[in-house]
Parts: structure tokens; C-alpha cells; sequence
């Protein structure tokens, strides 16, 4: 660094009414010269170390400058910051005057200030306009402000509206300033509008100029503003009069130097264009957003619309990664239309409305929902469902339609019928997913309504016709008592003695059609029917059951197949309890039947429920055993007490080798697991004699007996069949 003396007799009245600052180096001993004048834009009145005030990051180019002086080269000239003890960051040019070593210095600060705003103006601009974020635009802004005004920290702080406070929403400081201790106080506070120094700006709408940071008790962070050396400080609101007359306040400014500042600095000159700017842009950005949720949602749920709604299926559809899938349940409302035709369209409002409310509260989260018109909605699930996540997420909506809605005195009752589509299984874009969805909805209005249909693409045109009329009786059916039970025994090997019967429901249409089991059960567990089909199944079988005791039949045990939609229900032992209860018999001698792939589907809930009907003395026995969903790790775990070796195995017995082998192998392992095993399918005395000779306890088919009437049974157990 060059010495310097200050002289204070070469300034002429021109010099000092222009404000030019004479200096003068002398090439020998680089000692610099400046008038009183020159000195005083330092701020330091005859303070020796002038040079030392300015900004490091000039130093390099101010000694450059002088250097090319001392050489002898002409015309040398630079722009240079100093920082002032009255007067903050200041900007001042030395200019070298023809060849010599001498020249002047002048004060550009107001020119640098002028240019600075024209800076703002354009980069706040650039900022505001090309950004649809005002979180984006601030960043910008408190860096353009600190570097370009000599301030080591900015921070815009906003209103969460979570809470109510006012909480540091961005910050920005100098890279080489350590600030790690005032950056921690910022991003911990949080203060009501009217609290501190940041609330009392916020509430107020005034700015408030600290010279001590490390003194102003209303900081509170006085103490970490101590720690880092920060002292002067600038805070101002950015408000704003929006089109409804309203006063908006976006938030606060608050930029702090480590220099004490004053409060003409060029900051406060800036402030209100900076504030003005933002509040504009953030004036532009609120009337848009209103814009853009207008034309994106439903006026009267607050849902996204038809529109909106669409787009969104068509861009989760482009994003989608290669395996992954997600639902989309079409919901319409059921007697919607009689509510409007009774009580006028403002009660249709009001479930339109509530029931828009109830998707909301029970939607996971990254679905979305929409109306699509009239009583029609839609969900469309987050990436990566899974199918037991959509029946949950349709249970729930149908539970939320059947709920009463109320409009005045009146409670008024409706349901919804759901689709429900998958990508890519049913389609790869919106409207091959939209019309699956509407098609499987339309099914289940066929199937009686109140209930959820997935769409199927099986079946023929030509047999669509009579589908719809087998489910529109089968709807009926319960209703018009059209069901009846057959009951098939099961008998042991050793005396041929009948030790249960299997419940087999059978369905007589009006015309005297008998229906297949196998034709209409596919048709019921399609939708929640096979539910209704269950239940009455149970309450039939325990009271034949009862019958059955009545008559002195104490051994006999009676098996019901249970669906998949009842053993997965939490409510389904208190439920069976008090079917048994209300029949009068003991749940000893029912045996619950469930297939494989029901336990192995839903292991978490249906394990759970199994162990649960086993403490309450129901039996649970595993039909269609080794039909290949099984794996012995859970099965060792299953709380069972039987399993079934399904027909398929004893085709080929005894001639089949294979076959053998595995019903050989199914018997060990039933054995060795004190299971009791009933072999399926025994229609020939060949496959009895194979079963007697390994042991198998108990065989049930045509041979052993077919299915009959509970008269027909009396008989069958008074009359045993010959070992």
C-alpha cells in the first residue's frame, strides 16, 4: 500500500465548488498526495490509512492503476469503493491528468447510484416478470441489493399461514462474511405481526433504520448480531393496495451491514421502488393464480372441473415410469335426480357440496378429485397404488355417499356406483381410461347400485344381454327367496359315517331356471352382492344347523364357504357370533372355508381375523389346498384346524403317478401338522381304496354323496352308507 499525506492547500474554490479532489504520486517513492478535497471522500478527515477504506476486492485494481501512473503510461483511470464512517459505501473514480503523475479523484457516487437504480429497475423487472414465484423473484433480489449496495445480509421474512407468524422465508449473504450464528437465529424465530422489529414493520407498514443491531432489544437477535459484527440495519415492508381496496403485505425486508451505515445511504432511496416493483409483481402473480384456479376449478365444490381434471389424468399418464400404475374411480351419484325433482335444486347443492367435503377428507394424499359434471365425480389415484388401495379408497367412497346429507329438516339419502380402471391394464391415455372407468360404473348401476365395479373386458357382445338380466335377478333374488341350500356330505374313510356337511347354495329363478353356481357366483363377487349372498348363506346354514341338533345330529359339523370380501371385514367375528347366537347353536359346529388365495391375498387382515373366529370356537378350514397360491412359511403360521386337497389332484389317482405323489404328500403334511385333511373329488371306489390305504380321514364327492335337500340329509345320516 502506497503512503499517503494529506495536504490542505491545493484545492481552489473551483475545486471544491465542482467537488474535484486533486492527488499527486510521486514516481520515486510511491508516496500519494492528496488536497483536502480528495481526502475527505474517504471519511477520514487527516486519518493517514485512506487506502485501507477501500473494498478489498478494489485493491488489486486500484494498485494496478497506480502502477501504470508510475511507469510513465497516460490516461490511467479506475472506479473504486470505499467505505466511510458518515456516509456508508461510496464510489469514487481516480483519473490521471495527461502523462503526469497527477490527476483527479472524484465523488461518482450519485452517478453510480442513478445507474444502480437503472439496474434495479431492469434486473427487478427481469426478475418479477419472468418468474410466475415471488419466493423466486426475492432471492434475486436480496443478492442484486447486497452486492450492489455493500450490505453483508438480506432476508425477506413472510407470513406463514399456517401458524399466524412471520418466519425468514429467504436470506442471502456475502460469501466471505461469517454469519452461520445470525443465519440460525433467523431461520428459529418466528414472531406475530406487531412482535419485534420485524412485526412492528409488518403491522405498521413504516421502515425502521437501526444503527446498532447488536443494541435494538425489539431485534431479538441482538445477541447473534453481536457475535457476527453486524450494526447498522434497514428494514421496509412491501405492501401493496390490491384491486378490491384491500392493503396486501407480502412481507419484509431487512438488509444488515458489518459498517455502521447512515440513514441516507442509497437504500432507503431504492426501498420504496423496490417495494412498489415487488408489490406489483405480486399483485400480477395473485390476479393471475385467481385466474388460472378459476378456469381450472369447479365454482361450486372447489374441486378441479371436467377440464382441469382431464389434464391431470393426461399428464400422470405421460410421466408414468415403465411399470407403474394408477386407478381412476368414476363416481355417480344414485337418486340424485328425485332429490332435485323434490326439494329443488339448492338441496342438490347442498349433497353435491358435502359430498365434495367428504371426497376431500378421505382422498390419500396425492390423489386428486374433480366433478365432472352434474353428479359425476372422479379420483385419480397417486403413482404406484396398489389394487387393495383402490377398493379401500371406493369403500370409503361409497360409505361417504350412503351417509345422510342434511338440508333443514330433512335428512336425505342417496349412494354412488363407482368404476374403477387401472393404467395401462385398461387403457394409456385419459379418455381410454376415462370411458373404462364410465363402463364398469355403469355396471355396477346394472348390478343394483351402491357398490364398486372394476372394468373387465371379458364377454362377448353377444352374451351382454343375458349377463345384464342374470344380474338384475340376482340382485332380486335374496329379496324374493329364491335361494335355497343343498348340503354334500363328508364322510370318514373308515365307516363311511357322515362327520359334516358342506353348505352349496343354489339359485331358482322365477321361470324355474336352475342357475349354476359356477355361472352366477363369478357374477356376484364382481361386485359387493357376493357379500349379501354370504351373509344369508351363514344365517341359513346355522339354522339348518339347528335343525339338525334338534333332531339328536350332535356330531355333525356344518362347512360354508366364506368370499373374499367377508373375510377381510374386522366386523365379521361379532357378526358370525350373532348369527350363531340368534340360531341357537354353538360355533363348534361351523366350519368356516376360505380358498387359498384369499388367506395368501390378504395375510395381514385375513390372519387376523381367522385367529380371532378360532378363540371364539369357530372352525376355519383351507379349501382348494395346492392350487399353487400357497407358501408353507405363512401356512405353518395359518390358525387352520382342516384343509381340502382340491379335485384336481384326485383326477389321476391311483393311476397317475404324479397325482399320487402329491395327494401322498399333501396327506404327510396335513398329518405331521395335525390338520384334518378332506380329499375332494372321490368318485371312483379305486380312489377311496387309495385313500384308506395312506391314511386320508375324511373324503367328500360323488361317490361318498352328492349334494342334497336338509330333508334329504335326516335321511342320509339315519341310514349310513356302507363302509
Amino acid at each position: 500500500m502506497q503512503n499517503i499525506d494529506i495536504a490542505l492547500l491545493h484545492d481552489d474554490a473551483g475545486d471544491r465548488l465542482a467537488g474535484l479532489g486533486r492527488w499527486w504520486l510521486d514516481p520515486v517513492n510511491g508516496r500519494i498526495t492528496l488536497s483536502a478535497v480528495a481526502a475527505s471522500f474517504f471519511g477520514t478527515g487527516r486519518h493517514p490509512d485512506c487506502l485501507a477504506r477501500i473494498e478489498p476486492d478494489d485493491r488489486a485494481l486500484v494498485h494496478a492503476t497506480l502502477d501504470r501512473i508510475r511507469k510513465g503510461d497516460g490516461g490511467a483511470e479506475c472506479e473504486f469503493r470505499v467505505r466511510t464512517d458518515g456516509l456508508g459505501l461510496r464510489w469514487l473514480r481516480l483519473q490521471q491528468t495527461g502523462t503526469s503523475a497527477t490527476g483527479i479523484l472524484v465523488d461518482v457516487t450519485a452517478a453510480r447510484q442513478a445507474a444502480a437504480r437503472e439496474r434495479f429497475n431492469f434486473a427487478l423487472t427481469q426478475y418479477l416478470v419472468g418468474t410466475d414465484s415471488i419466493d423466486d423473484a426475492v432471492t434475486g433480489i436480496l443478492q442484486l441489493v447486497c452486492e450492489e449496495l455493500g450490505w453483508e445480509w438480506g432476508a425477506f421474512w413472510a407470513l406463514d399461514d399456517r401458524t399466524g407468524t412471520l418466519r425468514c422465508r429467504y436470506a442471502w449473504q456475502a460469501p466471505r462474511q461469517a454469519l452461520a450464528p445470525f443465519r440460525a437465529a433467523s431461520a428459529r424465530l418466528a414472531m406475530a405481526p406487531g412482535e419485534g422489529l420485524i412485526g412492528t414493520v409488518w403491522d405498521s407498514g413504516e421502515a425502521r433504520w437501526i444503527e446498532d443491531a447488536s443494541g435494538t432489544a425489539d431485534l431479538l437477535r441482538a445477541e447473534a448480531a453481536r457475535a457476527c459484527g453486524l450494526q447498522s440495519a434497514y428494514f421496509f415492508p412491501v405492501t401493496f393496495v390490491a384491486s378490491d381496496a384491500c392493503l396486501m403485505r407480502p412481507g419484509v425486508l431487512e438488509f444488515f451491514s458489518v459498517q455502521q451505515r447512515q440513514p441516507d445511504a442509497q437504500l432507503p432511496g431504492l426501498a420504496k421502488s423496490i417495494s412498489a416493483m415487488i408489490a406489483q409483481a405480486v399483485e400480477r402473480m395473485t390476479q393471475q393464480e385467481r385466474i388460472r384456479v378459476r378456469a381450472q376449478t369447479d365454482e361450486m365444490t372447489g374441486l378441479a372441473n371436467r377440464a382441469h381434471f382431464y389434464d391431470q389424468v393426461d399428464r400422470q399418464c405421460r410421466d408414468a415410469r415403465a411399470g407403474q400404475t394408477f386407478g381412476v374411480l368414476f363416481v355417480d351419484l344414485d337418486q340424485f335426480k328425485p332429490i332435485n325433482d323434490a326439494f329443488g335444486h339448492d338441496a342438490g347443492n347442498v349433497v353435491l357440496t358435502t359430498f365434495a367435503s367428504r371426497l376431500r377428507a378421505l382422498a390419500p394424499p396425492g390423489w386428486r378429485i374433480g366433478r365432472l359434471g352434474g353428479d359425476e365425480f372422479a379420483l385419480l389415484s397417486a403413482p404406484g397404488v396398489t389394487p387393495q388401495e383402490l377398493e379401500r379408497v371406493a369403500e370409503s367412497v361409497l360409505d361417504a355417499a350412503r351417509r345422510r346429507f342434511v338440508y333443514g329438516e330433512h335428512r336425505l339419502a342417496v349412494s354412488a356406483s363407482i368404476g374403477i380402471s387401472t393404467y395401462p391394464d385398461h387403457g394409456g391415455c385419459t379418455r381410454e381410461l376415462l370411458h373404462a372407468a364410465d363402463a364398469a360404473m355403469y355396471a355396477s348401476k346394472r348390478n343394483g347400485r351402491n357398490l364398486a365395479s372394476r372394468f373387465s373386458g371379458d364377454g362377448a357382445p353377444a352374451d351382454a344381454g343375458h349377463r345384464i338380466g342374470l344380474l338384475t335377478d340376482l340382485h332380486c333374488a335374496i329379496r324374493r327367496g329364491e335361494f335355497f341350500l343343498e348340503y354334500q356330505p363328508i364322510r370318514t374313510t373308515t365307516d363311511m359315517d357322515i362327520a359334516a356337511v358342506e353348505a352349496l347354495i343354489r339359485w331358482r329363478r322365477p321361470n324355474g331356471e336352475i342357475v349354476p353356481p359356477n355361472v352366477f357366483i363369478p357374477l356376484a363377487e364382481q361386485s359387493r352382492l357376493i357379500v349379501d349372498i354370504g351373509r344369508w348363506v351363514v344365517r341359513q346354514a346355522c339354522h339348518d344347523l339347528a335343525r339338525l341338533r334338534a333332531a339328536g345330529l350332535g356330531g355333525v359339523r356344518v362347512h360354508v364357504n366364506m368370499a373374499a370380501p367377508e373375510f377381510i371385514d374386522a366386523e365379521l367375528p361379532d357378526r358370525l357370533t350373532a348369527i350363531a347366537a340368534a340360531a341357537g347353536v354353538d360355533p363348534r359346529g361351523i366350519c368356516l372355508e376360505l380358498t387359498e388365495g384369499v388367506v395368501m391375498k390378504h395375510a395381514d387382515k385375513s390372519i387376523a381375523i381367522m385367529r380371532e373366529l378360532r378363540r371364539r370356537g369357530f372352525g376355519i378350514g383351507l379349501d382348494d389346498f395346492g392350487m399353487g397360491y400357497s407358501s408353507l412359511s405363512l401356512l405353518k403360521n395359518l390358525p387352520i384346524g382342516s384343509l381340502k386337497i382340491d379335485r384336481l389332484f384326485m383326477a389321476g389317482v391311483p393311476y397317475d403317478r404324479n397325482d399320487c405323489a402329491i395327494v401322498r404328500s399333501l396327506l404327510d403334511l396335513g398329518r405331521h401338522m395335525k390338520l384334518t385333511v378332506v380329499a375332494e373329488g372321490v368318485e371312483t371306489d379305486a380312489q377311496l381304496g387309495y385313500l384308506r390305504q395312506f391314511g386320508c380321514p375324511l373324503v367328500q364327492g360323488w361317490l361318498p354323496g352328492r349334494p342334497v335337500p336338509l330333508e334329504r340329509l335326516f335321511d342320509l345320516i339315519a341310514q349310513p352308507q356302507a363302509a
